[in-house]
């Protein structure tokens, strides 16, 4: 295997997405090292924890690795962030942790970069796109572990029922909901605007109705721009104000509780990610996946999301942690957290294998969605801030008084005082 150095091995693992871990070796007398991974739970009950994973994947580790001792501690995608801020604000970073954005801390130079640790093979594994989106000022520090894409789920037999077909457009998806209501449906459309993953359902929106979070190509926020603003103003007078999603008031629905709704045959449509397959799947649950319907068609560009893997330089290790996740990231870990949790792998490799293998064949729809995705600007070291501000305050622009123009307006202004580093 191709390096640009050589060293002993230490491990950490910082994803919330769990990899199979195995060894790329280290050296019989290496020293003893612990290394501390902080990552997120993607599991949907306590069969499936993250905690679980990591468990059989350390013990299966330290047996090769006996010098290693891998600390793992795993919080939910509500704590995870937080939690690591914290740490590193007091002065205890981990080794590596697994959260949703990278650049702020990449700008305080408290990260190594990829170069710094991985064998030039695994690098040069990485999906482009991936690898683009994790650099600042053309240096890659945000190593990506998995991906998804969006689809709309709908549930077929709510929809058998109502004598609906899948919705190509807005209009199309406000007259399914109406329908689905009229039936007595708990969430014809659920919207979750909670703070769990607001920011996710906010850009698949604002992406089908021709805007975004940036503009010019991805070269400055315009968060507040025309097109933010109409596609807000429709969901909170087309679908929020005629009672079209359900019990909860948007921001206060969180998208795990949005998904448990939708396995148990409570929702009619909403964003879903590979996950939600398994969990309606598990339930009986018949559902069927389309592109999101847009103003005038399907939307041409889906909203993509990964997850990073992140490591610190406060502790050292940069040899060890180099070498265990090139480990990490070989064909066979990514494709077996892959397929635990419904995710798309983020290197060509793994992908390539998806693409093909009959037991993936469920995963295509999204794999097919992914060149043409959009990523959060996590590249932006403001990120981290507007993404928060757009959890706290997006949910009031869709409620009844709310005014889309001024919650728009004000995450601008957020997103532009975090630039310029206020």
């Amino acid at each position: 295997m191709q390096r640009r150095r050589t060293g002993t091995i230490a491990v950490v693992s910082a994803l919330g997405m769990t990899a199979v871990l195995g060894g790329c070796g280290a050296g019989a007398d290496s020293d003893e090292v612990t290394l501390r991974l902080v990552a997120a739970d993607y599991g949907d009950s306590e069969a499936n924890s993250s905690q679980k994973y990591w468990d059989g994947l350390v013990e299966q580790y330290e047996k090769k690795h006996p010098n290693v001792t891998v600390d793992v501690s795993v919080y939910s995608w509500n704590d995870v962030d937080r939690k690591v801020k914290e740490m590193v604000a007091a002065g205890d970073a981990p080794d590596m942790a697994q959260i949703g954005a990278y650049a702020d801390y990449a700008a305080d130079d408290l990260l190594y970069s990829a170069d710094e640790l991985l064998s030039i093979s695994t690098q040069a594994d990485f999906a482009a796109q991936f690898a683009s989106a994790g650099e600042v000022d053309g240096t890659q520090y945000g190593m990506p572990f998995a991906a998804s894409t969006r689809l709309l789920f709908y549930n077929k037999t709510l929809f058998a029922e109502a004598g609906l077909s899948a919705p190509k457009t807005w209009d199309q998806l406000a007259a399914d909901a109406a329908a689905l209501k009229a039936d007595g449906v708990k969430y014809p459309y659920a919207l979750p605007l909670g703070s769990e993953e607001a920011q996710a359902e906010t850009m698949q929106w604002l992406l089908s109705g021709g805007g975004g979070y940036t503009e010019n190509l991805g070269t400055s926020y315009g968060i507040d721009s025309a097109e933010n603003v109409a596609t807000l103003t429709w969901l909170k007078d087309d679908l929020v104000g005629k009672g079209l999603t359900g019990p909860v008031a948007p921001g206060k629905l969180n998208r795990a509780d949005a998904f448990a709704a939708f396995a148990n045959g409570q929702v009619g449509m909403l964003n879903g990610h590979p996950t939600l397959m398994q969990m309606a799947a598990k339930k009986g649950v018949k559902f069927g996946m389309v592109p999101m319907p847009g103003v005038d068609g399907q939307t041409k560009v889906s909203m993509g999301v990964a997850d990073w893997m992140t490591a610190f330089k406060q502790n050292g290790h940069a040899e060890q942690v180099g070498d265990f996740l090139d480990f990490v990231y070989d064909e066979k870990n990514v494709l077996a957290f892959s397929r635990e949790y419904d995710l798309l792998p983020v290197t060509a490799s793994a992908s390539d294998v998806m693409s093909t293998a009959a037991r993936d064949k469920d995963l295509r729809p999204f794999l097919e969605e992914l060149p043409l995705s959009e990523l959060y600007p996590v590249g932006r070291t403001s990120w981290a801030t507007v993404s928060a501000a757009v959890k706290k305050r997006i949910g009031g622009a869709v409620v009844s008084g709310g005014s889309p123009t001024a919650v728009l307006a004000g995450l601008q202004s957020t997103a532009l005082r975090a630039e310029s580093g206020e």
